[in-house]
């Protein structure tokens, strides 16, 4: 067995960051996190810090925006993975400056974590969120920095609880909203699964300057196939609500942030397909469940359950 490589990850307090650094410290990779002193000592954030080093992961203090910090954080790794949230998408050029200057790095998995960006057909305000990790992809590419890029498809634990509408605390008892036709089919996966499968992919050849698809044949559903699963669990019927692509549209355009984001992330999705409106090529991705046939990932099915 080759030596598991040292993980980096920024942005690990965050959504999906935090179950990126728990895989990586329970795989037994050493496991650095950068982070920021006044991070350490924030309420919210300090639980999941300590638990973090009970775990075994190494504090790196430092900061996205210090040039410095950032290269001799980079220095003590071969591998870095970014979680950065939206805000901070485009000020990944700073980590990949910083990747360049250290001259270690054998892989960088920039903030990605949803639909694959090159391939989508989304409308503002998703189009814009989406052009940024895209130009973030160009210019590893540029650089020549080897990478893996992560396509996880939805976060489960955000868009199952209510069963993708927008604004509700649980899954629908009565009525269901369905953008579009609900025929396009969406994929789920639960963000612990997300993690492992991202850190699975770290010293894999296979995935190497490749997308790394998260497309479990037990996560496939389309809103239709969703709402119908959801009705045999509760044994009712729902009043399924359509609403055609152009009244869709509308209401993008109408909404406040963030609900225009979460619904124009939908048109794509839901709409347009963007999750698997295209086959997988080898010349360009990888397909998670395929790679990694060990993981016992969450089903939709499974994930479910628990609101029944």
């Amino acid at each position: 067995m080759a030596e598991k490589s040292k993980i980096l990850i920024i942005g690990g307090t965050g959504y999906i960051g935090k179950f990126i650094v728990e895989a990586s410290a329970k795989s037994e990779h050493q496991t650095f996190l950068l982070i920021r002193e006044k991070t350490v000592s924030d309420p919210a954030k300090a639980p999941l810090v300590e638990k973090f080093k009970n775990l075994g992961v190494t504090l790196v203090y430092g900061d996205l925006y210090d040039h410095e910090s950032l290269v001799k954080a980079i220095k003590q790794v071969d591998v870095v993975i970014s979680a950065v949230g939206h805000a901070q998408l485009p000020d990944q050029v700073k980590i990949i400056a910083a990747i360049k200057e250290a001259g270690t790095v054998k892989r960088f998995f920039p903030s990605e974590f949803g639909n694959d960006v090159d391939r989508v057909h989304a409308v503002e305000p998703a189009k814009t969120a989406f052009a940024i990790k895209a130009q973030i992809r160009r210019t590893v590419e540029a650089e020549g920095i080897p990478y893996t890029y992560v396509s996880s498809n939805f976060f489960a634990g955000y868009f199952l609880p209510n069963l993708s509408q927008p604004g509700a605390t649980a899954p629908p008892r009565e009525k269901v909203v369905i953008l579009g036709d609900g025929n396009p089919k969406a994929i789920f996966n639960k963000e612990e699964d997300i993690g492992t499968y991202t850190i699975k992919a770290v010293d894999d050849p296979r995935t190497l300057n490749k997308v790394l698809y998260l497309r479990p044949p037990g996560n496939i559903y389309s809103f239709n196939d969703l709402v119908s699963l959801w009705e045999k669990k509760i044994g009712k019927t729902l009043e399924r609500v359509y609403v055609p692509e152009e009244q869709v549209l509308k209401n993008i355009e109408e909404a406040p942030v963030p609900v225009n984001v979460i619904l124009s992330i939908g048109h794509s999705v839901f709409v347009k397909g963007d999750h698997t409106n295209f086959e997988i090529e080898p010349s360009f991705g990888v397909e998670a469940s395929e790679l990694y046939p060990d993981v016992k990932y969450t089903t939709v099915d499974e994930f479910l359950d628990q609101f029944v």
